[in-house]
């Protein structure tokens, strides 16, 4: 038998604004879950992200500490179409997320962008770029 990636957990300092901004992202989190000290959506895809507040961790993990720094955990959500990737980014940014890189083309042919959740990770949007015309013949 082979391990399968299956889930990301994430520690949330403030469950609301943290499942607010995944619902932004299109996520199936029901509003009762606002109070939850552990919340799971399982995505499209598949994988399952969830959410602890600080205090469920600290119930099984005293010594639990953020992490410092960057780097915490980064996700990336595709979008359809590159005018979507420039939609959802400035949308977020207008509900104030902090922009972390404005929407750009990427030179391995993807809209990117990046935005800030509410504990400090990076969510990157995402879409294919359409492909280069063939030059006439």
């Amino acid at each position: 038998m082979t391990p399968r990636f299956d889930f990301v957990g994430m520690v949330t300092a403030d469950m609301p604004a943290a499942l607010a901004f995944y619902r932004r992202l299109g996520l199936d989190l029901p509003s009762d879950a606002d109070s939850a000290p552990h919340v799971e959506a399982t995505t499209p895809g598949g994988v399952r992200l969830a959410w602890d507040t600080v205090e469920t961790v600290r119930s099984f993990d005293p010594d639990w500490r953020p992490p410092t720094g960057e780097g915490r955990v980064a996700l990336a959500f595709r979008c359809d179409d590159p005018a979507e990737v420039d939609a959802v980014y400035a949308e977020l940014t207008a509900a104030g997320h902090p922009g972390l890189r404005e929407p750009w083309d990427a030179v391995w042919g993807q809209r990117y962008a990046s935005v800030g959740d509410p504990d400090g990770n990076s969510v990157d949007l995402y879409a294919p770029l359409p492909a280069p015309e063939a030059p006439p013949a």
